[in-house]
């Protein structure tokens, strides 16, 4: 079914890019926290690996925890600026200052408050980021109801979130942390600096942006109910009992574990295992820049070739086949000298090609999330998308925490908190981490992938769905909310 006009391509409508460049501001956060974080707390801050690694896990379990909350107030928020607006601009207040103010100390950090403070910091940071994402994220279902340009829209958003947090971590490895090294505090206050800037002029910018079209939207007939959270939460509950929500929240979990192990470890591995400098681990982030506009490409055809599930896990599972090949192929002596640029040039290529798979995986899970909506509003009437985001983030969320400590400890583990330079690699390092690393990374996305393949919202459900809620094709999108 479709709601917008004579198929008025998407890239004409102002909407669907202030929609898209939302995520840049979660790219740079995302970033920060899954590459830099880890080793600033250990390297900068002197934190050491298992210590840093659980203030972060402490952090995500809250970010975890308080996005239900948030997903199913703003599903219920009726005010003039629309269901989510309120939050988005809330999220300004916070998100910037305190972005900033990790990577710039505005306290005298010692040996014994070093821990506390980047805790602090990271939960005021995840609860920023909870009250723009997840309102943001949760506007795509009212503005497209098509099944098909769902992935259009979301591809823009992942394309915009990658560009965002690997953009500035390109830059950021070609003229602060990585010219500085990752132990100086130096590159790490730069960063902290731009990054905080850029957020706060995202935030403004998409939220302005899409402030018309949120409050033309219809309101929600009943709202949050603080004195009656027990009702709350029995809503919450009756909402995430979908069969097709079921088998995402489990991907997520899964997921959710693999991600938060392989991207705290990513700058351990290509600075020591790889032996990448700052210019080289830079020059590969230019490389990644294809990916987002390789899968923008991709999505549509993909998925409307194969349907999202099918899309999704072929994506994955070419990704996974690839994933390990440069670890196995440099710890059995068939990989170009360590730290070289021919090195890079083979690493590159991994890169750029696992990205594009993880680009259109991520794009297909995330409409597929948009789809359960309906769904859901059949069996319970009541629209849940703030929700039903924020659960699946949640799953990955809360789960990728133990990823987290899993790193840490893997770190503590085979020696890297007294290794500060590739020189001081050995080969039995090496094997050490692939060994632990590897088979516990790819273990976890297989489960995953089995649990997804339960998901049943084709196209076909997804239409008569909308039928049964009596949505309309003869009115457009624009036309309920006004031109955009």
């Amino acid at each position: 079914m479709n709601t917008t006009p004579a198929r008025q391509p998407l890239e004409r409508r102002p909407i669907f890019w202030f929609y898209g460049c939302a995520s840049i501001a979660y790219g740079i956060k995302d970033n920060a926290f899954s590459y830099l974080l880890l080793i600033f707390a250990n390297q900068v801050l002197h934190v050491p690996g298992y210590l840093a690694s659980v203030a972060l896990a402490i952090a995500m379990l809250w970010d975890a925890v308080s996005d239900l909350l948030l997903g199913h107030w703003s599903d219920k928020t009726s005010s003039r600026f629309g269901r989510r607006h309120p939050f988005m601009y809330a999220s300004l207040l916070v998100l910037p200052a305190s972005f900033y103010a990790l990577f710039n100390p505005v306290v005298d950090i010692t040996p014994d408050s070093a821990f506390w403070y980047v805790l602090a910091m990271a939960l005021l940071i995840r609860t920023g980021t909870t009250l723009f994402e997840i309102p943001s994220t949760s506007l795509l279902p009212d503005l497209e109801k098509d099944y098909d340009r769902r992935n259009q829209w979301l591809a823009l958003r992942h394309a915009f979130g990658w560009y965002g947090g690997n953009g500035i971590h390109t830059i950021n490895f070609f003229f602060w942390v990585g010219a500085w090294g990752v132990t100086a505090a130096t590159g790490y206050a730069i960063y902290g600096t731009v990054g905080a800037f850029v957020i706060a002029a995202v935030i403004v910018i998409s939220a302005i942006g899409t402030q018309n079209a949120a409050a033309a939207l219809p309101r929600p007939t009943e709202t949050f109910r603080f004195g009656e959270i027990t009702r709350e939460i029995r809503q919450i509950l009756q909402s995430l009992r979908n069969r097709h929500f079921a088998a995402l929240f489990g991907f997520g979990i899964t997921v959710g574990i693999a991600s938060g192990l392989g991207t705290a470890l990513y700058l351990y591995n290509t600075t020591y295992f790889f032996g990448f400098s700052g210019a080289q681990i830079a020059s590969t982030g230019v490389c990644v820049l294809l990916s987002p506009w390789i899968a923008y490409f991709l999505v549509p055809r993909i998925g409307a070739r194969l349907g999202k599930k099918q899309a999704a896990i072929a994506a994955f599972i070419a990704r996974l086949c690839l994933y390990p090949i440069p670890y196995l192929l440099l710890l059995t002596g068939f990989w170009p000298a360590i730290g070289s640029w021919t090195s890079l040039a083979v690493y590159s290529v991994f890169i750029v090609l696992e990205v594009v798979g993880v680009i259109i995986g991520g794009v297909m899970l995330d409409s597929m999330m948009a789809d359960v909506v309906e769904d859901s509003e059949v069996a319970t009437r009541r629209r849940s998308e703030g929700l039903f985001f924020a659960a699946r983030g949640f799953a990955a969320k809360a789960v990728s925490a133990g990823g987290i400590i899993g790193a840490g400890t893997i770190v503590s583990l085979v020696g890297l908190d007294s290794i500060t330079s590739a020189a001081q690699m050995t080969h039995a390092i090496r094997v050490d981490i692939a060994s632990i690393f590897l088979p516990t990374y790819l273990g976890l996305f297989l489960v995953a992938l089995a649990i997804v393949s339960r998901y049943g919202i084709d196209r076909d459900r997804h239409d008569a769905n909308l039928r049964q809620l009596h949505q309309t094709v003869d009115t457009p999108i624009e036309e309920k909310i006004g031109p955009a």
